[in-house]
C-alpha cells in the first residue's frame, strides 16, 4: 500500500476516541479532524481514499445533522472517497439513513478496533480495484493503438490504416506536424507487425550534426576518422530484424540521401571507412512533418529517394481536425498527472472544456499535454480552469450566434459528431447515449451529411 492509499482521515470529536482509533489503525497514515469544517480541509489538503465519521459532530454531537450534511460535502467534492461512517447502538436508523446517501460502510460503538480495522483495509482495497477499473475502461475506450488515446473519426481512420500496412515489409512514410504523434503511429507499425520480437530503433535526423550523422546511421571502420578507436555499428545494423524509425527524414542532407537510397533499393551498407558490403533485414518508416514534394522541387530532397521512402504515406492530422479528441487527451492527462502529483481533481470547469474544444493547438498533443500537467500542479480548487489551462484568452472573443435555429442545428450536430465518435460510430450505443432511437439518429446523420465510418 502506497503512502497515497494509506492516508486515511478520522473524523471524530472526542479526544479520548481518537487517540483510541489511532492506536487500533496503527500502520496507517491517520490524520484526525474534530469537525465538519476542519475534515473538510484536511480532505481538500490530503485526498485520503478512506474517510471514518462520527455522525454525532458539534454543534450537534447529540444528533447526526452535523455528520450526515459532512458526508453529503464529501461525496459531493470526492464521490470515490469511501467514508464509513460511525454511529451509537441506539442510532442504528442514521446508519442506515447515511448509506443510503452514499457511505460505503458503518460501524457501531464501543470500538472493536478487529473488526474497524478489517472495515477499513477492505475499503482501501475497494478504492484500489475501482481507480484501476476506471484507468483500464479508458485505456479500452480510447485507445485504438497500443499507447494512443483517440477516439475521432480522423484518427480512427489512422489507426485502420496502420492496422492493415503494419504486417507488411512496406516503407512507410508518415507526414505530420510536430507533436502529433509520429513516433507512437511508427511503434504501433513495429508492434503490429511480425517484427515485433525484433528491436525498434529511433533516430532523429535533425538532432544529430550533419558530421556525425553518416556514422551513426552506417557505423565506421577502425582508424576511418581521428578518435575511430575501434569498429563501429550504426543504427541501421541495430535494428536488424526489426524496425529502423528514420524521424524528421526531411533534414537529411544530400551527401546522405544517397547513401539511403542505395540501402532501401538493395538493403546492404558500407561503414564509413569500409569496402565490405553488409547486407541488413529491416523494415524502414519514416517522418517529417516538412513538404518533401516541396523539397523536390527546390532541390532539396532527392525525388528518388522521396518514392523510396513513401510506397505508403499516413497523414497524421493535428490535434485542430481531430473531433473530440482534444477533451479526450485533456481528460486522459489530467487523470495521470493527477495521480502522479497526487492531486484528487474532478474534472475541468466549462470554460476550460470550451477552450479546450476552441483552441488551435499549434503544438498539438504535446502542447496539451504540458498545459494540463502544469495546470495540475497549479490548479487552487478541484476542477482545472482555462486561466490555469493559460486559455482564457480563447475563450473571450468568441463570436456569439443568437440565431436560435442555427445555435440549435450546431449544438445538435456536435452532439451527432460526438457521440460517433465517443462510442466508434455504433449506432446503437450512440443512439441511446443521445435517448433517441436509432431511426431518428439515421435522419439527423442525413440531415448533417454524417456517414459511419
Amino acid at each position: 500500500m502506497s503512502d497515497e492509499q494509506a492516508t486515511l482521515l478520522v473524523v471524530e470529536d472526542d479526544p479520548g476516541l481518537q487517540s483510541q482509533l489511532r492506536w487500533s489503525l496503527d500502520g496507517f497514515n491517520v490524520i484526525v479532524a474534530g469537525d465538519r469544517a476542519s475534515a473538510l480541509a484536511e480532505i481538500e489538503r490530503h485526498k485520503p481514499a478512506v474517510v471514518t465519521l462520527d455522525l454525532g459532530l458539534p454543534p450537534d454531537a447529540d444528533g447526526a445533522s452535523e455528520g450526515l450534511a459532512a458526508l453529503e460535502n464529501i461525496l459531493e467534492s470526492f464521490p470515490e472517497t469511501k467514508v464509513i461512517v460511525v454511529s451509537g447502538n441506539d442510532d442504528r436508523e442514521n446508519a442506515v439513513r447515511a448509506v443510503g446517501i452514499g457511505a460505503y460502510d458503518f460501524y457501531q460503538k464501543p470500538v472493536d478496533p478487529e473488526i474497524l480495522r478489517l472495515i477499513v483495509e477492505r475499503a482501501f482495497h475497494v478504492h484500489q480495484l475501482e481507480s484501476e477499473n476506471r484507468r483500464l475502461q479508458v485505456r479500452q475506450v480510447s485507445s485504438p493503438l497500443t499507447g494512443l488515446i483517440a477516439a475521432s473519426p480522423q484518427m480512427l481512420k489512422v489507426c485502420r490504416t496502420v492496422e492493415k500496412v503494419a504486417p507488411t515489409d512496406v516503407t512507410t512514410l508518415l507526414l505530420g506536424e510536430s507533436g502529433t504523434g509520429k513516433e507512437l503511429i511508427a511503434r504501433a507499425l513495429h508492434d503490429l507487425s511480425t517484427r515485433v520480437k525484433g528491436p525498434f530503433v529511433a533516430i532523429n535526423c535533425a538532432a544529430i550534426p550533419d558530421t556525425l550523422l553518416e556514422s551513426e546511421l552506417f557505423g565506421y571502420e577502425k582508424g576511418a576518422f581521428t578518435g575511430a578507436a575501434k569498429q563501429t555499428r550504426g543504427k541501421i545494423e541495430y535494428a536488424e530484424g526489426g524496425t529502423l524509425f528514420l524521424d524528421e527524414v526531411g533534414d537529411l542532407p544530400m551527401t546522405l540521401q544517397v547513401k539511403l537510397l542505395r540501402f532501401l533499393q538493395e538493403r546492404i551498407i558500407e561503414r564509413l571507412g569500409g569496402r565490405q558490403e553488409i547486407p541488413v533485414d529491416v523494415r524502414v518508416v519514416c517522418a517529417t512533418h516538412q513538404d518533401l514534394p516541396a523539397l523536390v522541387k527546390e532541390g532539396r530532397f532527392r525525388e528518388d529517394l522521396y518514392y523510396r521512402v513513401s510506397e505508403i504515406t499516413i497523414r497524421i492530422p493535428p490535434l485542430r481536425e481531430r473531433d473530440g479528441d482534444a477533451l479526450l487527451l485533456a481528460r486522459t492527462f489530467l487523470d495521470e498527472f493527477g495521480g502522479e502529483h497526487r492531486r484528487n481533481l474532478r474534472g475541468f470547469t466549462p470554460d476550460a472544456v470550451e477552450a479546450i474544444e476552441s483552441y488551435g493547438w499549434p503544438g498539438n498533443v504535446r502542447e496539451l499535454e504540458n498545459r494540463v500537467k502544469r495546470a495540475v500542479i497549479m490548479a487552487e480548487g478541484n476542477r482545472i480552469t482555462a486561466e490555469e489551462m493559460e486559455l482564457a484568452d480563447s475563450v473571450s472573443g468568441v463570436a456569439l450566434n443568437l440565431n436560435l435555429r442555427e445555435v440549435r442545428e450546431a449544438a445538435e450536430r456536435a452532439a451527432v459528431q460526438r457521440a460517433m465518435s465517443l462510442f466508434s460510430s455504433n449506432i446503437s450505443q450512440a443512439a441511446e447515449a443521445l435517448g433517441v432511437s436509432r431511426p431518428t439518429f439515421y435522419d439527423l446523420m442525413n440531415k448533417y451529411g454524417l456517414k459511419s465510418n
